[in-house]
């Protein structure tokens, strides 16, 4: 009876730091060969440089670099199979490729078939596309067949390993994550398995990178579709996977929901962001309303209570409430706490100001000079301490230009840019199921930015439930005015939030990045002009 031990490496790498991912991997290796007994080890794609590696690709040095990666790689290779993904560098061009070294030998090599060039991938910027059919190897008695990424979203791949011999598929990753993405990537899969009759191992990384967050959720799909292992979702680690009569078999975990999914994640991005950039801690403005009390719990989770600082700023405007239940999530959190009012700063910039603005009367000019102060006292702490400023604009907001610039929107990283407003209440429901440091009257009260008496987001935004269906079909789906309204929405208000949409992209291009976690997210996957005239389309 065929059998083979392997390890699904599901690693957090850091790009560009081609000596630190080959220790990592190098130390995959040795506990899957020493502890669990495995002949194999696959690590992500592109594992040793980290993913997406973007222009450093180009840097002159880095083939030289990556050589020595591997060399050290290829000499550690003693008793295992290492599988590893890199770039090779030819004289045709370079490839998404991976290696698999054995005993100090080179065994066989696999170049990427399909360059996914959609959403945030651009892989053909940089990459040739493999043009060399399946790769496959032997360990012990079993023939593998490896494919990368992409190529297990095609039939064609998969096909040709089939047609060489392959007995399993090994698929080789570095997917990030979005909603509904661990579903839809589990459909591929078995859709591979069943037309193929071939089991598959699919192994991804995990971890934050600039404003992608990648989730790991390696698994095992028999030739008949059934799903045989599933690792912890975000969670760092060396999978042991069994391979006998003819199925791969391992530890199967527990669901997630998808409020815990994005919570993990968003709190996953948070840390590797804020630690792998050399910040001491996190600077938030803390206001007591809903999306800065999330972005608290985000950053306290994330990086310890130690390390996060929550500043309240009131103004004239500011309700006791909002400063109470400030106080009490700090608290609840054991994080510092500080006040510091903003009524002198905006009266000194009103005042320098008055001989220009004259008898004009008071306008949202007033509101954002308020958030302008904040902004200007929270990066200062910033440049003071070295804590990095978290900004707490949500995606609802980013999206129709509710935020001020230079103002709420000042900061090094934005947790929640991607969280629709009532996404953003499903997930304080969900975190205060853990422990609860969300205070219940933030969550319930109606949304108040509290730059002038009585306001609501209701003012001047149509209500949540009614914007964020409309922004989703506009946004996420691409939908027309005329598709949206023919949904059952408002003609007119669809037309002043799609125009809010467009009129607010020149605000986006200045927004600190911030974690995927919808199909479409602003920034690297969502490419508008600024400077563009379209209507209904």
């Amino acid at each position: 009876m065929k059998s083979l031990k392997l390890a699904a490496a599901q690693l957090n790498l850091w790009v560009g730091d081609v000596t630190g991912n080959a220790t990592k991997i190098i130390a995959a290796a040795r506990r899957a060969r020493n502890d669990l007994g495995a002949e194999l080890l696959a690590a992500p794609e592109l594992a040793l440089l980290g993913y997406p590696p973007d222009d450093l690709l180009l840097r002159s040095a880095l083939p030289s670099v990556i050589e020595a990666g591997l060399e050290r790689i290829r000499a550690a290779s003693t008793g295992i199979h290492i599988v590893v993904g890199h770039p090779e560098y030819t004289r045709d061009g370079m490839y998404n490729a991976a290696s698999v070294f054995r005993d100090g030998t080179l065994v066989a090599r696999a170049r990427k078939q399909l360059l996914p060039n959609y959403g945030v991938f651009d892989e053909m910027r940089h990459f040739l596309p493999g043009r060399d059919g399946a790769a496959v190897f032997t360990v012990g008695d079993v023939k593998v067949g490896l494919c990368i990424c992409e190529d297990i979203w095609g039939p064609a791949p998969a096909a040709q390993a089939k047609a060489a011999g392959a007995e399993l598929l090994l698929n080789i990753n570095a997917s990030p994550y979005n909603v509904g993405k661990p579903a839809e990537r589990l459909a591929v899969l078995q859709a591979r398995a069943r037309e193929t009759g071939l089991p598959i191992v699919y192994v991804n990384c995990v971890g934050g990178q600039d404003d992608l967050v990648f989730d790991g959720d390696s698994s095992a799909i028999s030739g008949d579709g059934q799903l045989t292992f599933h690792a912890p979702m975000f969670e760092e680690g060396v999978y042991p996977v069994t391979f006998e009569s003819g199925v791969p078999r391992g530890a199967v975990r527990t669901e997630m929901r998808q409020d815990a999914e994005i919570y993990t994640g968003l709190v996953r991005a948070t840390r590797d962001y804020v630690t792998r950039n050399g910040f001491p801690g996190a600077l938030l403005g803390l206001s007591g309303g809903i999306d800065s009390a999330l972005v608290a719990a985000i950053a306290a989770d994330a990086l310890g209570p130690e390390r996060v600082w929550a500043v309240s700023l009131p103004s004239r405007y500011t309700l006791g409430m909002s400063n109470d239940d400030a106080r009490i999530q700090a608290e609840a959190l054991g994080i510092r706490y500080s006040v510091l009012p903003i009524e002198q700063p905006c009266q000194a910039f009103t005042t320098t100001l008055a001989p220009e603005f004259g008898d004009r009367p008071i306008d949202i000019t007033e509101e954002n000079i308020q958030s302008r102060s904040r902004g200007v006292l929270l990066m200062a702490l910033s440049n003071k301490f070295g804590h990095v400023v978290l900004t707490t604009g949500n995606k609802s907001e980013m999206a129709v230009g509710y935020s001020t610039l230079y103002g709420d929107m000042c900061g090094g990283f934005a947790p929640i840019k991607d969280v629709y407003k009532q996404r953003v209440y499903a997930l304080s429901n969900y975190r205060n199921t853990l422990s609860p440091v969300i205070p219940e009257r933030v969550i319930v009260r109606p949304p108040t930015a509290e730059l002038r008496p009585d306001q609501k987001d209701s003012d001047s935004l149509p209500p949540y439930e009614v914007l964020d269906p409309i922004l989703e079909a506009y946004i996420e789906r691409s939908l027309s005015i005329p598709e949206i309204v023919a949904m059952g929405f408002d003609d007119a208000t669809v037309r002043r939030v799609a125009g809010l949409v467009r009129r607010a992209e020149y605000k986006r291009r200045q927004a600190p990045p911030g974690p995927k976690v919808t199909p479409c997210a602003f920034g690297r996957e969502r490419r508008y002009p600024i400077t563009a005239v379209y209507g209904d389309f």
